[in-house]
């Protein structure tokens, strides 16, 4: 019964990955970025703000401080002047500036390209890590942010809160070459129509296939 519980379930979350690219066709990250160094710093402003706020102050921040050897040698003041708008500025411009240290001094000024030594750099968790792997490297991996999380759970297709376990039970459920696209649809979806105390299910393309459908 425990073998055929897990293949239904997997034959639901591939027909929920089915229904979410028809809905939402082009996958892109939508923070301003031209490299992977700036989708890096780009991530880690993320972090409790919207991307829009994000990609408001990036542009002036890049053309001060286009490259991580730049970045660490400013100090903390200059990066917060620029990031002020968003939350937790001094916090992140503190990360911004040990993050580029790292950068230079242990990988040559270059973005690392595995799990390991992404979630080594300040400022960076999985889901950090997991939005440069898929986006910069076209390494797959789920990224698991609060939407993600709410969607994951109300889909049934995962018991557990701790985003690292959401992340492995999703990777389970999917093939490696979904998992980027899929976690991104999932953030999408949260965004525009899952909402977290109003979702809205009459006009939900997964309707059908959610268990926690009013």
């Amino acid at each position: 019964m425990k073998k055929a519980g897990r293949e239904q379930k997997k034959k639901r979350a591939l027909a929920i990955s089915e229904r979410l690219a028809d809905a939402y066709p082009e996958v892109k990250v939508p923070l301003y970025h031209r490299n992977p160094f700036e989708l890096l710093v780009a991530t880690i402003l993320s972090a409790q703000c919207t991307d829009e706020m994000v990609n408001r102050v990036t542009p002036e921040l890049f053309r001060r401080f286009a490259t991580p050897e730049a970045l660490a040698a400013a100090s903390p003041k200059e990066i917060e002047k620029i990031i002020r708008r968003l939350g937790l500025f001094r916090a992140k411009a503190r990360s911004l500036k040990r993050c580029a240290m790292q950068l230079v001094k242990e990988h040559h000024g270059e973005v690392p390209a595995t799990m390991a030594e992404l979630t080594r750099l300040a400022g960076v968790g999985r889901k950090t890590a997991n939005v440069i792997l898929g986006y910069a490297f076209g390494v797959p991996g789920v990224v698991v942010d609060t939407h993600a999380k709410r969607l994951s759970q109300r889909l049934g297709l995962t018991r557990h809160k701790d985003p690292s376990k959401i992340e492995r039970d999703l990777m389970t459920l999917l093939l490696p070459e979904q998992w980027t696209p899929f976690s991104h649809r999932l953030i999408l979806h949260g965004r525009r129509v899952c909402h977290a105390r109003k979702p809205k299910c009459q006009i939900c393309v997964l309707n059908d296939l959610c268990p926690s459908a009013k």
